[in-house]
């Protein structure tokens, strides 16, 4: 192969779009680039915010690849296509849905594709609550092994276990169609490999031990004792296990399906690699190494780092995403954790306080400046971060005394502690409190929660030494960049590619296709080089350090107050002035 000529194909499946980034292997040029949204999910189908049910329909993903990959054929022309070596594939996570025997996902027959419980069950959907809660208690009551150990030691309803068994008994239909169930970013690749058939399915080692419990401490997936306990009849019509053996994400799957080669207009070659969750890809897009926390910064963050077995050796991380070999890069245990909200809690925030803007927009009387008010809508976001940041440089002192407290819970929490029972806390107002202070506490909020990641690795002897930052915020929000580096006390570098979880699915795939001899040397050549470095600063890490402490008493004030209504209060209540007349 001359590598000087080859090129890869990264596609990243993310919450509203796909993505794909042509990369070349040589040295991890970006040729063209092209995203696509999904359609049903722009039109909001299928997903009930009330219920925090969120699904997406395998079409979706199927005519957005397409249309992303065809356009950038399109950019490379036929010489660059006939170019193309390798594609690879992340997605996020956990993101499953319920197969056939021939790998269909449910939703693609015709009798179930209105159904949101035969679609993919998007990593953000939290139906299973009480499905995760469950779990726990079986893991740790003492009757069954504890299988959550590798995985922080608290199962989430954002994962795989939880979300079958919440469709399973809630969908009967559903359940008694499915003899297996997959990951988004294991059944893409292995549809484009003609591989989708639960039988020949491969089965990434990502997904597998950070989301299903894979481990082989026990030999796989949980024990058959363990899921008959948790899952009971829900779960005996699939397939029993459903697989054994898991594989990382530089293995091909094999090549191009011909007749996906020519709807994508790719030669038949083109080797497909295994797939992974984008975060963890794009810690490989970012050159991750030892002592470095990547934080892929999005809607909500995902945290990723690596550390040597031997350093790890038989101790288990609490609170964490879990710990997996070969999950980021092979030999290397990946560590994962990361922040439920993120750029979604500025969303909702920008929401709330533009929600005038937005009524008045609909008032017949004020038709002719619906325009200029759409326009002050888009700019309101921008406009009230840029204020307090500006607030915050030029009086820092007096910027903090006024600024509210808010806890980052507002979409639950992931870590340190899964629990997406928690919700969004938000204290210390004063009559005097504006916008301003508002969107200044979410700014806090963020930054803490993402310091609290940072402390529960470096508690338990896992080194943060860095933190590399990648996504849309980090590369257009220098200025919280640097409140993060403040609040943590650590360098923040800023990675230049604006798509780096495509670029590490593109080195995965140049890796498959055999242009480089492993992943490692492949980050070496191809992994985005840095935009930003953000050193903290002393006086204003000093002057942040209260307020985070103040944050961390909040957290253990309120947390107890999200437990379940039928569980006992830790404080009396006593009886209202009505109540006692």
């Amino acid at each position: 192969m001359n590598i000087d000529n080859a090129i890869s194909i990264g596609i990243d499946f993310g919450s509203d779009s796909v993505r794909a980034l042509a990369v070349r292997c040589a040295d991890g040029r970006e040729l063209a680039s092209a995203s696509a949204a999904y359609p049903r999910w722009a039109r909001g189908l299928y997903c009930d915010p009330a219920a925090q049910r969120y699904r997406h329909h395998p079409a979706d993903y199927i005519e957005a690849m397409t249309a992303a990959v065809r356009e950038v054929g399109e950019v490379l022309g036929a010489a660059g296509r006939a170019a193309v070596v390798g594609i690879g594939i992340d997605s996020t996570g956990s993101t499953p849905a319920p197969i056939d025997a021939e790998g269909r996902v449910l939703a693609l027959r015709p009798e179930f594709a209105e159904n949101p419980d035969a679609m993919f069950v998007l990593w953000k959907d939290h139906t299973a609550i009480a499905e995760a809660q469950a779990l726990n208690d079986l893991a740790h009551g003492g009757t069954q092994p504890d299988v959550t150990r590798e995985a922080g030691g608290v199962y989430s309803s954002e994962w795989w276990w939880a979300k079958i068994l919440h469709v399973s008994r809630s969908a009967p239909a559903v359940a008694a169609a499915a003899c297996s169930w997959v990951e988004l970013c294991d059944w893409m690749p292995a549809l484009l490999a003609g591989r989708s058939a639960p039988t020949v399915l491969p089965r990434g080692r990502c997904a597998a031990g950070h989301k299903a419990l894979w481990s082989p401490r026990w030999g796989g997936l949980p024990p058959a004792g363990f899921l008959q306990a948790y899952g009971g009849d829900a779960l005996q019509r699939l397939d029993a296990p459903l697989y054994r053996t898991t594989q990382t994400a530089e293995l091909p799957l094999g090549c191009l399906d011909p007749d996906w080669a020519a709807r994508l207009g790719l030669p038949a070659g083109v080797v497909v690699a295994g797939g992974a969750f984008d975060c963890h890809m794009g810690a490989v897009g970012a050159g991750v190494v030892p002592g470095m926390l990547v934080k892929v910064i999005g809607t909500s963050t995902c945290d990723i780092t690596v550390i040597a077995p031997q350093q790890l050796g038989e101790r288990t991380i609490a609170g964490i995403c879990g710990q997996v070999e070969g999950s980021v890069l092979p030999g290397w245990v990946g560590l994962e954790a990361g922040q439920s909200a993120f750029g979604d809690l500025y969303a909702w925030m920008s929401g709330l306080l533009g929600g005038a803007l937005d009524w008045a927009a609909q008032r017949p009387g004020l038709a002719a400046c619906a325009p200029a008010l759409a326009e002050a809508r888009a700019a309101l976001l921008p406009a009230l971060s840029q204020q307090w940041l500006q607030r915050w440089q030029a009086d820092p002192a007096a910027t903090l005394a006024r600024t509210p407290l808010m806890l980052d819970w507002i979409n639950g929490r992931r870590s340190p502690g899964a629990d997406q029972r928690l919700q969004g806390v938000l204290g210390h107002l004063t009559l005097a409190s504006d916008p301003v202070d508002l969107f200044g506490a979410a700014l806090l909020a963020t930054a803490f929660g993402a310091r609290a990641v940072n402390e529960a690795f470096e508690h338990q002897g896992v080194p943060v030494r860095r933190v590399r930052a990648l996504g849309g915020i980090a590369r257009k929000a220098p200025a919280l960049m640097q409140l993060l580096a403040d609040v943590c006390d650590r360098e923040v570098e800023v990675v230049a590619s604006d798509e780096c979880c495509a670029l590490g699915a593109a080195i995965f795939g140049a890796v498959a296709a055999g242009a480089h001899a492993g992943v490692e040397p492949a980050m070496a050549a191809m992994a985005s080089p840095l935009a930003a470095v953000h050193r903290p600063d002393a006086a204003r890490h000093a002057l942040l350090q209260p307020l985070f402490q103040r944050y961390q008493r909040w957290v253990a004030a309120t947390e107890p107050l999200h437990a379940p209504a039928d569980e006992p209060l830790a404080f009396p209540v006593l009886p209202s002035a009505v109540e006692a007349s």
